[in-house]
């Protein structure tokens, strides 16, 4: 349920305007100066903000200059005045839209949910999605960018070997043969060169062990296979 705060020292429109919108299932609050407005805003996580101009103490355009320093929550500015300058000031300032009064509970309930939506998609649009990472005792596998890091420092490898070092590490401490990492890295049968595994186990080796001869991540288990040691 998205929370909005309405900014509103008319306590006949504020209680109007929550009415219109909490039948439109949203939650409201509605302070009546600038002054608490402005510091519920800051301190409150709402979604949307209706602001009117005109208040006492602090007014809307400074209410609107504070809030947007500190978020980027859509903001629907409403005033009696008329006047362009206003309109050009408010939104200036940061406000999303104007509305000018009288108007409609239900355009303010339109206009509120049009702009709940645009910004849903414009956070939405900006949130990058994680990487898929494997790490293991200082391996860090990016699958995502297929980019392999030991101890911090990159190491480049081939396809065929970030694909068998990233099978082996999503499968710890789990025995697989040659002929079993032959078929699922290179995708044929035992009948293929399956020398090429231990060659590349042994290439990998050289980028991610500090010593080769006493392998602390790949082991070889003799007369089986190999296996991701955790």
């Amino acid at each position: 349920m998205s929370k909005i705060l309405i900014i509103e020292d008319e306590v006949a429109i504020a209680d109007l305007e929550k009415d219109y919108l909490e039948l439109s299932d949203f939650q409201v609050d509605i302070c009546n100066t600038g002054d608490e407005g402005l510091k519920t805003a800051l301190s409150g996580d709402y979604d949307l903000v209706v602001l009117d101009l005109m208040l006492p103490g602090i007014d809307g355009f400074e209410v609107c200059k504070k809030i947007r320093e500190e978020k980027n929550i859509p903001i629907l500015m409403v005033s009696a005045k008329k006047d362009d300058i206003d309109k050009i000031r408010g939104l200036g300032l940061g406000a999303d839209d104007y509305m000018t009064k009288p108007f409609s509970p239900s355009e303010l309930v339109a206009r509120v949910k049009a702009h709940l939506a645009r910004y849903e998609r414009l956070v939405g649009a900006n949130q990058k999605p994680q990487n898929d990472i494997v790490e293991i005792r200082g391996i860090r596998i990016d699958k995502t960018a297929r980019r392999v890091y030991v101890d911090g420092v990159e190491k480049t490898f081939t396809t065929k070997e970030f694909d068998l070092l990233t099978f082996l590490a999503e499968n710890p401490n789990h025995v697989f043969t040659k002929e079993e990492l032959f078929r699922e890295i290179w995708d044929m049968d035992s009948i293929g060169d399956i020398a090429t595994v231990t060659v590349h186990i042994k290439k990998i080796r050289e980028k991610i062990e500090k010593d080769t001869a006493k392998p602390q991540y790949i082991e070889t288990i003799w007369g089986v296979g190999y296996r991701f040691k955790v």
